[in-house]
């Protein structure tokens, strides 16, 4: 069974607003939970169907679609974001506040998006895959979007290895070699979109 969103997951906007004031509340402790710094720069964030419900919804409120081809838009935008068994997904975003740092991270950053991994316990590596879509949109191989969308595809015994713990999350880019360990509760969280 899929786990991707569909049409009938998504409120209408009347609807949402209702339950935005719970939703969010509750999604702003669950991606808390999943959020990652990696070095000073980079954040990931681990998605799911929740986040990427929240997403859409958000997205729909704030340019007010009430069509079902819109909704579809988002759905087909956002889905790829949502990890199937076996998969985990992550937004990475570079944390740039001023024009200056844009100017001299962006072009150091360039391919970082190619050399996120996620080494377990064992020494596996698994590096990440660029969304299609995603890809598709980078133009410029002299610089980096500070926003990318990957996927890590796990196959069962190296979701066994992963279930251990000692999982962290790496960049290997020579301008920037940073890797995070993931807490045991966020291991057992991830477990969930693995499964």
């Amino acid at each position: 069974m899929s786990r991707k969103l569909l049409l009938e997951d998504i409120q209408d906007l009347r609807a949402y607003e209702r339950e935005r004031k719970t939703f969010r509340a509750h999604m702003i402790e669950v991606k808390e939970r999943r959020r990652v710094a990696i070095g000073t720069l980079v954040t990931v964030m681990f998605e799911n169907r929740d986040t990427m419900r929240l997403q859409i919804q958000e997205m729909l409120r704030a340019e007010k679609v009430m069509s079902d081809e819109g909704v579809r838009e988002e759905l087909d935008a956002y889905n790829p974001m949502i990890p199937e068994v076996g998969q985990l997904c992550i937004t990475l975003f570079i944390g740039l506040t001023s024009d200056d740092a844009v100017r001299e991270w962006l072009p150091k950053l360039a391919g970082i998006e190619k050399s996120v991994q996620i080494r377990l316990g064992d020494g596996t590596v698994i590096k990440g895959k660029l969304d299609a879509q995603h890809e598709a949109g980078l133009t410029r191989p002299e610089i980096t979007a500070a926003v990318h969308y990957l996927t890590f595809d796990l196959d069962p015994s190296q979701v066994d290895v992963f279930a251990q713990g000692d999982v962290a999350v790496e960049i290997a880019l020579s301008q920037y070699l940073e890797a995070t360990r993931l807490s045991p509760s966020l291991v057992n969280e991830l477990l969930q979109d693995l499964r």
